[in-house]
């Protein structure tokens, strides 16, 4: 298979099934983040000593977010060939996220990206899911998608805030409390 095709020169890029669309089309735009969270994902997974659970859950979504991406690479009335995300998914996500709460403390403050290298990392795939998220929800005003990928992706970033936490837990991190900064600079403000 070559790798270039010169399709693309004019700006233009193909859809499964052939139909051309503008390489800025909100479809491509859209797939073209979950692609990018899909990259960070697998960033994630080079971390050194990331716990076999979680590699194979990070493993999983990012097949998923594949599939995704396929499903919105296929125009309307269109079939990809491939597995579409369903119910199931969201169920098995929501399981996974059960399950690691109960070895987490309860949050009592907002927290900040940090602690363990790979748990900041599962915040940055968070924000990119997020960004994917809203750019999703723009293309199904204008082209409907179905139902089951809003919950879907929406249930993916309270997923990967959990795993954060989770493997700040696993790796004996704290999570990073945010705490309103207060500047005392002693000056007067003229008003």
């Amino acid at each position: 298979m070559k790798i270039y095709t010169k399709k693309g020169d004019a700006g233009e890029t193909g859809l499964y099934g052939g139909l051309r669309v503008p390489k800025d089309d909100l479809r491509i735009r859209t797939y073209g983040t979950f692609d990018e969270f899909n990259a960070i994902l697998g960033l994630v997974l080079t971390e050194p000593g990331l716990a076999e659970e979680v590699s194979a859950r990070l493993l999983r979504m990012q097949g998923e977010i594949f599939q995704l991406g396929a499903e919105l690479a296929t125009p309307r009335g269109k079939t990809t060939g491939t597995q579409l995300i369903e119910e199931a998914q969201v169920e098995v996500m929501e399981l996974e996220i059960d399950q690691m709460e109960t070895q987490l403390a309860p949050l009592k403050t907002f927290i900040l990206p940090g602690g363990a290298r790979a748990s900041a990392l599962v915040h940055l795939a968070r924000t990119v899911s997020r960004r994917a998220e809203r750019d999703l929800i723009s293309l199904n005003r204008g082209d409907s998608v179905r139902p089951v990928l809003l919950r879907y992706v929406n249930r993916v970033s309270d997923w990967l805030f959990v795993t954060a936490r989770y493997l700040n837990h696993l790796t004996g991190h704290r999570d990073v409390p945010w705490v309103a900064s207060r500047v005392d600079t002693g000056a007067k403000v003229e008003r």
